[in-house]
């Protein structure tokens, strides 16, 4: 039996690849997201686009949150379905497009784990550069740090991306968008020590023009990168395991302890939305308050 929903699911995914440019993990999620949708139409037996109504859509989603979902994963299920509705209604499948009567649910956010100052310094300066990869490590993780690229922009760079002249580097980030990033000192000096001493040893013939290259000569994979990182954090001890994304969220807490405003955040992390990095002024704001706890004298309440 055909099921119609099901086939335009499969088009609206075509859709996403070729004219939106949506990132590969969140085409999967949406993916996923409206393959449960036609689960549940067709458990009432709906399998036409135009029997999607807002009442279809809401018990959907009503029966997620029975099942326990968190509130990103509704969050997120939300967006897929209003973005597949109004493709519908655009493409003539549905007469009017019930997604806009979705309300969107508010994402709780966690304040994400950041290293102080001193540790990220004490990280750095921990980094053994010994022979190719050691170079490659601090590299690595001065630019993570140093820049507040997502470890998918790392990976992605080349080594034309670089301007040590002008000390940045061009970064393509998410949908295409292409930002020039501040380098600064030491992560360029340690970009200069990987180039002249460390990537020659490890590049062949396909390693092609990619900055960054595994211990096999090809392109730095973000599961390598994050690896890396997560190695010799536990190499140093005594500060928090985290990942590239942590290394990214520390470097935006430290440009705003710093004096950095937030238009200015945004664009070096390459944000589409102020209302993202406005996350990171509650980190900070945080902090503040645990060394006001720790230092004023009446800092800590009695009970």
């Amino acid at each position: 039996m055909t099921n119609a929903l099901e086939d335009a699911v499969d088009e609206f995914g075509r859709h996403l690849r070729a004219e939106r440019d949506v990132s590969p993990h969140t085409l999967r999620a949406y993916l996923g997201d409206l393959a449960d949708l036609c689960a549940y139409a067709a458990l009432a037996g709906l399998t036409e686009p135009a029997e999607l109504d807002i009442t279809v859509l809401r018990a959907w989603l009503a029966r997620q949150h029975a099942l326990g979902r968190s509130r990103a994963t509704l969050a997120r299920r939300t967006a897929a379905v209003r973005a597949f509705t109004r493709h519908l209604h655009r493409r003539g499948l549905l007469e009017d497009d019930p997604g806009l009567l979705l309300g969107t649910p508010k994402r709780l956010r966690d304040l994400p784990t950041v290293l102080t100052q001193d540790d990220a310094a004490h990280l750095l300066d921990t980094v053994d550069p010994e022979g190719p990869l050691g170079l490659r490590d601090l590299a690595v993780l001065e630019v993570l740090y140093g820049t507040g690229v997502r470890v998918s922009e790392l990976c992605g760079l080349d080594i034309d991306d670089l301007d040590t002249g002008r000390g940045t580097v061009r970064v393509l980030g998410k949908g295409g968008r292409e930002r020039t990033v501040p380098l600064g000192e030491p992560a360029s000096r340690a970009v200069q020590d990987w180039l002249r001493a460390g990537r020659p040893a490890l590049a062949t013939e396909s390693s092609g023009p990619a900055l960054f290259l595994g211990a096999r000569g090809g392109r730095l994979h973000p599961t390598s990168a994050r690896r890396i990182v997560h190695a010799r954090i536990s190499e140093v001890g005594q500060i928090p395991d985290i990942g590239p994304h942590g290394l990214r969220h520390s470097a935006a807490t430290h440009l705003l302890e710093g004096g950095a405003d937030l238009r200015s955040v945004q664009e070096i992390l390459g944000h589409a939305s102020l209302q993202t990095t406005q996350i990171y002024t509650h980190v900070s704001a945080e902090r503040l308050r645990q060394v006001h706890r720790q230092a004023h004298p009446r800092g800590t309440r009695s009970d």
